[in-house]
């Protein structure tokens, strides 16, 4: 534990962070803060992308392989880790998530084109992607071993930060506020998660789709609810949020004070955490969209962070702010659920632990096939059957389980996935902005044919 702690230490400590922060800020000054000024283009391609294309593109629609990405970000981080990042780093901890966010959408939409542009089709004529397949087919033979081992930190990181973690989150919410036993939490979960799994990606797809959608509306009404009750404190919550982003703050209640560098520290960490714009996960989903195009496949990927962090990490950040109990000395989703109790008295404890096990469940479905993908790599398709059972298995476990080093090294390892993946995006760069530019340039002289 005391050496996980230390790596742990290292591997989300400032040089990290500044990294992932410095490689995002690098592709969005090559792209020339495109991500930015496409944001409505994204909206849109969102819209058209809910039609599945051509079967041979790809195995599901643009719009459910961004659902399978959203499925496995918008999870505990979006209530756990905001609350976590405000509790250690003050209200200034949300500004850094925001700057994360803004960064990370450049981050993101060169990790899936670059997915979508070298993936490859597997034996059962499926299609996979990822920093593995974009280091294997863009930089060849001599960096395979970067893929190899972004491979090895995916494929173990899941187990935790996908699966056991997320299952006992849920499992540890239903029994404080319902009193359902732990075991039977994951049990049932087990079954469930069985169920759509071994249908593959196509059936992954759909419940995604269906789920996530409406569980981020109904969580983002909810939060909009407790902002409501406290719309005479807003303008305070963003006075503290922007002071306290560049000044130290003092002890106040049960809070113990923080540093600037702590509100940039656990601001930028726990921004990546619910995002994952870095890590490089969200290209390995994208990829199996059915598309001919990598840019337009960035586009739809890159508004996964936006919708995560800007819309979804920003109610959870607010209302625990100007409900006033971000000083209480609480943290983690015990601080949110204190924040939506405090505004919607009786009923927003509830909400909120609704909300926890739906984002849970879905990311054990999103990481489910982010791991698969990454053993397929390493061993081949016939390592599919076999990963589906093990990932199932090991459910009912984590929902009962004391998870404190499971966390700490999975934590460790889904940072880890950063480095090859980062690399990558530094070296494969030209090739992102030559397929950016080039599709641009398509359109305006397609736009300029239509109006002569």
């Amino acid at each position: 534990m005391s050496l996980i702690n230390q790596v742990n230490g290292l591997v989300w400590g400032p040089p990290m962070l500044v990294l992932i922060l410095g490689t995002g800020f690098f592709l969005m000054i090559l792209l020339k803060f495109m991500p930015l000024r496409r944001i409505g283009t994204g909206f849109a391609m969102i819209w058209r992308g809910r039609k599945r294309g051509d079967a041979s593109t790809g195995e599901i629609s643009p719009f459910e392989a961004l659902m399978t990405c959203l499925a496995a970000t918008v999870g505990t981080g979006n209530i756990a880790g905001v609350a976590t990042a405000i509790a250690l780093g003050g209200p200034g901890a949300l500004f850094w998530m925001w700057c994360t966010a803004l960064v990370g959408m450049a981050t993101k939409y060169a990790e899936v084109v670059v997915a979508v542009h070298f993936r490859e089709k597997d034996e059962r004529g499926e299609h996979s992607g990822g920093p593995m397949y974009a280091i294997k087919n863009g930089l060849g033979r001599k960096w395979l071993w970067l893929g190899v081992a972004f491979a090895i930190f995916g494929g173990f990181a899941g187990f935790g930060i996908g699966n056991m973690v997320q299952v006992n989150s849920m499992a540890l919410a239903l029994e404080s506020t319902f009193s359902v036993p732990t075991w039977i939490t994951g049990v049932v979960t087990m079954v469930l998660i069985g169920l759509v799994i071994l249908g593959g990606i196509k059936r992954i797809g759909a419940v995604a789709a269906s789920l996530v959608p409406f569980m981020c509306v109904a969580y983002v009404l909810a939060g909009l609810a407790v902002l409501i009750v406290n719309v005479d404190r807003i303008p305070a919550a963003l006075d503290l949020i922007f002071t306290h982003a560049f000044s130290p703050i003092a002890a106040t209640g049960g809070f113990a004070g923080a540093a600037v560098m702590a509100a940039i520290r656990f601001g930028v960490a726990r921004g990546i955490f619910s995002n994952e714009a870095g890590l490089g996960s969200a290209g390995i989903a994208q990829a199996a969209g059915t598309t001919s195009n990598a840019v337009e496949s960035g586009l739809i990927g890159m508004m996964g962070t936006f919708i995560d962090t800007i819309i979804i990490c920003s109610i959870t950040g607010l209302a625990i702010v100007c409900s006033g109990v971000w000083s209480s000395g609480e943290s983690g989703a015990a601080l949110s659920a204190a924040a939506f109790e405090a505004s919607l008295p009786g009923f927003g404890g509830i909400v909120l632990t609704i909300s926890l096990v739906i984002f849970a469940f879905t990311t054990i479905l999103g990481w489910s096939y982010y791991g698969e993908k990454c053993w397929e790599f390493l061993l081949g398709a016939k390592s599919t059957v076999p990963y589906r059972i093990v990932w199932v298995v090991a459910i009912p476990f984590g929902a009962i389980t004391q998870l404190d080093f499971a966390w700490l090294l999975a934590d460790t390892l889904n940072g880890l996935m950063a480095l090859p993946n980062l690399a990558s995006l530094i070296l494969l760069s030209p090739v992102i902005v030559k397929l950016t530019r080039d599709y641009f340039r398509g359109q305006s002289t397609e736009l300029s044919a239509q109006t002569r």
